[in-house]
């Protein structure tokens, strides 16, 4: 984070944002009732279970609320 922001929905908030980090937990729920069956760790996922490969951090105009990935703020601000 140290490229500056611009809201690419607003416009005109370039210093109000929050941002929201993500962490995702892998596991597996029972398709009957939806109650977690097992909780894995990152390291060791069954084959089946794709990791996740999404944005660790997402970005909120703190004027708007728009949410979006980080990139999408700071290409906003380049042009």
């Amino acid at each position: 984070m140290s490229s500056p922001y611009l809201c690419p929905s607003c416009k005109t908030n370039r210093s109000r944002f929050n941002l929201i980090e993500q962490v995702a937990t892998p596991v597996k729920l029972n398709p009957q009732d939806g109650s977690l069956v097992e909780q894995y760790s990152n390291d060791q996922l069954d084959p089946f279970h794709t990791p996740y490969r999404g944005p660790e951090l997402k970005v909120q105009c703190g004027a708007c609320g728009l949410i979006e990935d980080e990139r999408m703020f700071i290409k906003r601000a380049q042009t």
